[in-house]
């Protein structure tokens, strides 16, 4: 990949959630020994010259000990009970400076570098574009936003994340992206008990 895009884009880890139906944090959730954050962080540092933006709740230092070392930047949530929502918010603005944003969830153990890498090739060409992972006839998470739509992020409420605002944008506006590693989330512990057992990505 072409290391000249490397610092237009950052990197956003949305880690702030209260994982309710999982029962526990799903930064700190082990897959093979080593946790949901740790791993995804791992895999993201190739792809990026910049710090990674970890959105966090306030006063996680179980989860900031996850990463001694690394290059995160630790972002803190104190309105993450009003949903997804406030933490696209603060990633946002903790890297509005970029020409562009991917932006994903912690909870992603199936995703490969070649997933992400796949997205970062379609946003070189088309940088103006959102460029997201489709889902049937939708785009979502991981997804590339270019700096224009920044300022209409603040609008959005609750849990939609930026589903709600890529929806409504015009075909051309957006290009989505079959990831096959990105199609399974953890939400329960059956969810996290089969990402155990499934054979390590390559």
């Amino acid at each position: 990949m072409n290391s000249s895009v490397r610092p237009k884009l950052r990197i956003v880890v949305l880690a702030a959630g209260f994982s309710t139906r999982l029962g526990q944090a799903k930064s700190l959730a082990r897959v093979r020994g080593v946790s949901l954050l740790a791993s995804t962080v791992r895999l993201l540092a190739p792809l990026s010259a910049s710090k990674i933006v970890v959105v966090i709740p306030r006063r996680a230092a179980r989860i900031r000990a996850e990463l001694p070392g690394r290059r995160a930047l630790w972002v803190e949530n104190s309105q993450r009970a009003s949903g997804l929502s406030s933490s696209v918010r603060r990633g946002l603005a903790a890297a509005r400076h970029s020409a562009a944003v991917m932006l994903l969830p912690v909870d992603l153990a199936h995703l490969k570098r070649r997933d992400l890498e796949r997205l970062i090739a379609r946003w070189s060409g088309a940088r103006r574009r959102v460029i997201a992972t489709r889902f049937g006839g939708h785009g979502g998470a991981p997804l590339i936003v270019p700096r224009w739509l920044y300022s209409r992020a603040p609008p959005i409420r609750g849990d939609c994340g930026l589903k709600e605002l890529i929806g409504g944008l015009p075909p051309e506006q957006l290009v989505l992206v079959n990831l096959s590693g990105a199609t399974h989330d953890i939400d329960t512990p059956r969810d996290l008990e089969r990402a155990r057992r499934r054979p390590p990505p390559r």
